[in-house]
């Protein structure tokens, strides 16, 4: 039954529901998308939303692979109850990081879809790059510096500067990675060493750096105050294939981070 469902989905309905949720033709729009969720395969929504945002638009999504360390949340789930010896093996064989062929697992069977068309553009950061297609692509994710992930010097604040909208289909604010952008423009944010794999010279290194110490562990509860107060239509919700979805106002949503965030965290001296 759910094979048949999914069949009377079309892409042309879908396409519709993108437009009534309000993905508007030219814009940029950075997508976090659960797949099981929306109940389609990935390049169909790939498809649809590039329908709607037409040629002038620009898709946007996240390719991080914070596998490809070992100070990451991910790596210590994977090492953890394993001893010395295994833990040094599964280390050793991380592999550097490769924008062209680097997979970005971690965030999605969409994510990969879009990372994987051809003519797609990724931003260079080992550990948090985007992919993006359309005429804006190279110009949003150009300079994303190494030793900052999420913030100033990272597709972000350019999406931010584009009054890029995020879709968040069939996924909640936990997803929201616009609300990072907010970490960094907190006074003094906390800040904590990283280390990831990357390749000089054609050679397999580690590479150590210090950047804003990111946290979402309250993004959730972020997003629900952000949406209860939003006044000036900065969320619209609706339906997409068998997904309830949003559609947000980035500027938005980083705006009243910044102050939720620096009026919800301890302050840290």
């Amino acid at each position: 039954m759910r094979g048949v469902a999914h069949d009377l989905i079309t892409g042309g309905r879908v396409a519709a529901q993108l437009s009534e949720l309000g993905v508007e033709r030219g814009g940029v729009l950075l997508v976090h998308a659960s797949m099981r969720a929306v109940g389609m395969a990935a390049g169909a929504i790939a498809g649809a939303l590039r329908e709607v945002l037409g040629a002038d638009g620009t898709l946007v999504v996240p390719a991080f692979t914070m596998e490809n360390s070992d100070t990451s949340r991910q790596y210590l789930d994977r090492v953890r109850g394993l001893d010395e010896q295994a833990r040094a093996a599964v280390r050793a064989a991380i592999p550097p990081f490769d924008r062209a062929t680097s997979p970005a697992a971690a965030v999605g069977r969409f994510a990969e879809a879009v990372r994987l068309t051809p003519g797609a553009v990724r931003s260079g950061h080992p550990q948090t790059s985007f992919a993006a297609l359309g005429p804006a692509a190279g110009s949003l994710l150009a300079g994303h510096r190494p030793d900052c992930h999420l913030g100033e010097d990272s597709p972000l604040a350019r999406l931010y500067e584009a009054d890029a909208l995020i879709l968040l289909l069939g996924t909640g604010y936990d997803t929201c990675t616009a609300f990072h952008l907010a970490e960094y423009r907190l006074p003094s944010p906390p800040r904590r060493r990283y280390r990831c794999v990357v390749a000089a010279s054609g050679r397999r290194r580690w590479w150590e750096y210090e950047d804003v110490a990111l946290d979402d562990g309250d993004f959730a509860a972020l997003g629900h105050d952000f949406e209860r107060l939003d006044t000036a239509g900065a969320v619209r919700r609706g339906q997409v294939a068998s997904a309830p979805s949003r559609l947000v106002r980035l500027r938005s949503a980083v705006d009243f981070a910044t102050i939720w965030l620096r009026d919800h965290r301890p302050a840290r001296n």
